[in-house]
């Protein structure tokens, strides 16, 4: 095997200086944009309605996201990514605004969409910035103050999404982007503007028709299983066949194309492609988890949007502080695979007994413990970023970390989908209607409470607490399909 081009070191303190901070603040928002909705989702279930549709809040920005990093990826490799951040940044500020705008939940799925669209770029092109600039080991080390902004955003967005939601309204947070945006372009226009590469560019429309179609049938797919009736089993079916033909389709076309939107050689890579798969696996498990916790614990304990924020903050901050201290490990010695291996077996021991046990934590037992959990998942996403950054060389950096972003948005947007479906089927399942009455105990105010009796109220909590046993299994699942992956990486060392 070749051993890939490797990027020219920068080095000295002026270096991390011009940018550490340039990059800082766009990986911030990207972050950010999927925490802080996540202590908002009771509130926005209550005002807007359809709380059987809230995962899709998420969801809908999860699947844009996975859409559009490789478009930033391969669109920043031929024309330079500091001018491709820059324009997601202005994709996701408007998209924030039309959030902040909505007056239904299908207009704020919609500019969910948008928004995901401009925030594709934010994480895979500030990456891919630390690849073309970072000697491969002084990579780790970067992936562990990348993990301390992790800490800070993880657990700064629910706390704001709290704090704002309950003071505010939740249309605050989605206003909240827009200045930090602003100064993230007036931070990224102090770097150079790099170099666009010398090849003729032919975007790769059809590749991308295909893996558009590939995406949005997959996850309608999976919000369709939840129906019954024949029509519901008629759409199934047509989803079926049109996610598996656009992925046939799609293969074919980026192996035979001479500028192909996702590279085929990236992913015939067994550590690429295995380091993808763990990545989608750990969104599937962390979104999870972030998007159904606040409602575990606003329907079961009761608790207000600000205390949801507080609740949340080990669980961020925990993800956050174990990818900092994998960074140092993997700095110093080199192994890199060995630290999610191990991790990822702890996270699935932990999410079996939470199945059984959850229902008898309080919301603060919860908290904690969700806190330990999450400081074994933060030995995954920086591993991922070095392992598939080294094995792809810098001509192909922006799509190994577009490939990156696609596989945790893609198992993201699943994984919330596949829980969103279990969690209320479950709900349904004890007899208790999810729409309505799950509504006004999800908007908690007097007046919403006023047409239910304490023994209703007690018998949804109870549902809800039923249902995430099954919840706490799924996740449980997906946990053990990482943990799987993380042996199975070719690439230990760096």
């Amino acid at each position: 095997m070749s051993i890939p081009d490797q990027p020219k070191p920068v080095e000295g303190r002026i270096a991390f200086f011009a940018l550490f901070p340039s990059i800082m603040l766009p990986m911030f928002l990207g972050i950010m944009d999927q925490t802080i909705v996540s202590t908002a989702l009771p509130a926005i279930a209550a005002s807007l309605g359809n709380v059987e549709r809230i995962a899709w809040v998420v969801v809908a920005y999860l699947i844009a996201n996975a859409i559009a990093a490789p478009v930033y990826g391969r669109l920043g490799d031929a024309f330079g990514r500091r001018r491709l951040l820059i324009v997601s940044l202005f994709v996701s500020m408007t998209g924030s605004l039309l959030c902040a705008l909505a007056v239904s939940i299908e207009m704020l799925v919609a500019a969910r969409v948008l928004q995901g669209l401009g925030g594709g770029g934010l994480i895979s092109l500030s990456q891919a910035l630390i690849g073309q600039s970072v000697a491969p080991r002084e990579r780790a080390k970067y992936q562990g103050y990348i993990a301390a902004v992790a800490v800070c955003a993880s657990t700064i967005g629910p706390v704001i999404g709290g704090v704002l939601t309950e003071f505010f309204g939740w249309r605050s947070i989605f206003f909240v982007n827009i200045p930090l945006g602003l100064v993230a372009v007036l931070l990224l226009l102090r770097l150079p503007s790099g170099t666009p590469s010398p090849e003729k560019f032919k975007f790769d429309w059809l590749g991308m028709l295909f893996f558009t179609s590939f995406i949005w049938s997959l996850l309608v797919l999976v919000e369709a299983l939840r129906g019954t009736g024949a029509a519901n089993i008629g759409l199934s079916v047509a989803l079926g066949t049109t996610a598996i033909v656009s992925l046939t389709l799609l293969y074919f076309r980026e192996k035979s194309t001479p500028q192909p939107l996702l590279p085929i050689t990236l992913l015939q890579n067994p550590s690429i492609w295995r380091a993808d798969a763990l990545a989608m696996a750990h969104g599937a498990l962390f979104v999870s988890l972030i998007a159904f916790v606040p409602i575990y614990l606003r329907a079961v304990h009761g608790a207000s949007a600000a205390e949801i924020g507080v609740l949340m903050i080990p669980m961020t901050a925990g993800v956050g502080f174990g990818g900092f201290v994998v960074g140092q490990f993997v700095s110093r010695t080199g192994r890199t695979a060995i630290f999610p291996s191990f991790g990822l077996m702890i996270v699935c021991a932990m999410m079996l007994v939470l199945s059984v046990y959850g229902s008898s934590l309080s919301a603060v037992q919860l908290s904690w413990y969700l806190g330990l959990l999450s400081i074994f998942l933060g030995t995954v996403m920086g591993v991922v970023q070095v392992t598939v950054q080294s094995e792809a060389g810098t001509k192909l950096l922006g799509a190994a970390a577009a490939s990156v972003a696609v596989s945790r948005s893609l198992g993201a947007a699943l994984g919330t989908a596949i829980v969103g479906a279990v969690l209320f089927s479950a709900v349904a399942a004890t007899g208790v209607q999810v729409a309505g009455p799950l509504e006004a105990v999800l908007q908690g105010s007097a007046t919403a409470l006023a047409g239910l009796s304490p023994s209703a109220e007690a018998e949804i909590r109870q549902a809800v607490a039923t249902g995430f046993e099954s919840v706490f299994l799924v996740i449980f699942g997906f946990s053990a399909i990482g943990a799987a992956l993380s042996w199975s990486i070719p690439r230990r060392m760096i």
